[in-house]
């Protein structure tokens, strides 16, 4: 029998199943997005496929009711995690009017709800990380009890913003998780063309803060280490920088070609990691997930997924006009 992991770390096996739960929605959305613009419909995709386990393991160690989070572009598992909807994620897709991200705006991927706490995302890479530790010094400076958590990806690492951000975070001891998900490649750069030091983590002493590197398949582990670093915040002991080792399993986006630049034989080997094949073996060999439970859950992911494709493609679009809007001050 399989050690029961969950269990230790406080997780029912409600939660441990909520988290499955996520991950698969994001990633029949993911899939779903993909079929869509292959067919037409939506005209660009930036994928979470790989890196689901790390962006819900990290997003249920947190506070979801006052934490806030500043994610990069993949992160729809935690975007989902924090009360984003199917539905809102498909008229973002189609660029709607109604999408809550920017109102058909910007590009897919560059989340924003204020009312789930999602710190808005721009373009440039990385510029993140200074507005999630703008959020942290607002709360030692309000006195109040929330972090905040940033993600990005393993080539942002190497920005300024990331340095700049790091080194304000560690000098003023900030309540601010860094957690960079690092899937390999930056675009079409590998891992090994882009750091010279072995790990992202052992960037965290130059900051004065620790550094952990995890398994980023094992959602489990995220959690953990997650928890351990938003409690060291709540506690008053400064940031922590966390990497989550997973691979990057489509293509960078919709408009590349990964064939140019690694082998199929390695995206087929890192498919036997994929957490949403390894962490269903965990739940189903300690009970948690049945046959007809799994079941149960792919046909809600279908009927979620179809209803929201739906809705979302019938949407109106923003009207020409207020392509002004949101842009200068506006008078009473």
């Amino acid at each position: 029998m399989t050690e029961n992991r969950h269990q230790k770390l406080g997780l029912s096996d409600e939660e441990v199943l909520d988290m499955y739960r996520t991950m698969l929605l994001a990633r029949r959305i993911d899939e779903r997005m993909w079929l869509l613009n292959r067919s037409g419909k939506i005209p660009f995709v930036i994928s979470c496929q790989g890196q689901e386990a790390a962006q819900v393991g990290a997003s249920y160690a947190l506070d979801r009711e006052q934490d806030y989070v500043a994610p990069y572009y993949r992160d729809m598992g935690v975007v989902l995690s924090f009360g984003m909807t199917a539905k809102d994620l498909m008229l973002s897709g189609f660029a709607k009017a109604e999408d809550p991200n920017s109102g058909g705006r910007q590009m897919p991927g560059h989340f924003g709800q204020k009312s789930n706490r999602i710190i808005t995302g721009s373009s440039p890479v990385t510029t993140q990380v200074p507005h999630a530790v703008g959020f942290a010094l607002a709360a030692k400076m309000e006195k109040k009890n929330f972090v905040s958590l940033v993600t990005l990806g393993e080539g942002s690492s190497n920005q300024g913003d990331f340095h700049e951000g790091l080194n304000f975070a560690g000098v003023h001891k900030l309540p601010v998780i860094v957690m960079v998900e690092n899937n390999k490649y930056a675009i079409s750069v590998p891992l090994e063309k882009q750091l010279a030091c072995e790990k992202v983590s052992d960037r965290a002493i130059g900051y004065g803060m620790p550094g952990y590197t995890v398994d980023g398949n094992d959602p489990l582990a995220v959690y953990e280490a997650v928890k351990g670093a938003a409690d060291r915040a709540r506690n008053g002991e400064g940031p922590t920088l966390i990497e989550t080792v997973s691979y990057r399993l489509t293509p960078h986006s919709s408009d590349d070609d990964d064939r140019t630049y690694r082998e199929r034989e390695e995206v087929e080997e890192a498919k036997k990691k994929d957490a949403l094949v390894t962490f269903k073996a965990y739940l189903q060999e300690v009970g948690v997930l049945t046959e007809d439970k799994d079941k149960e859950l792919e046909d809600e992911m279908k009927s979620l997924i179809n209803e929201a494709t739906d809705y979302a493609e019938q949407a109106p679009y923003a009207e020409a006009e207020s392509a002004l809007k949101y842009v200068y001050a506006e008078d009473e």
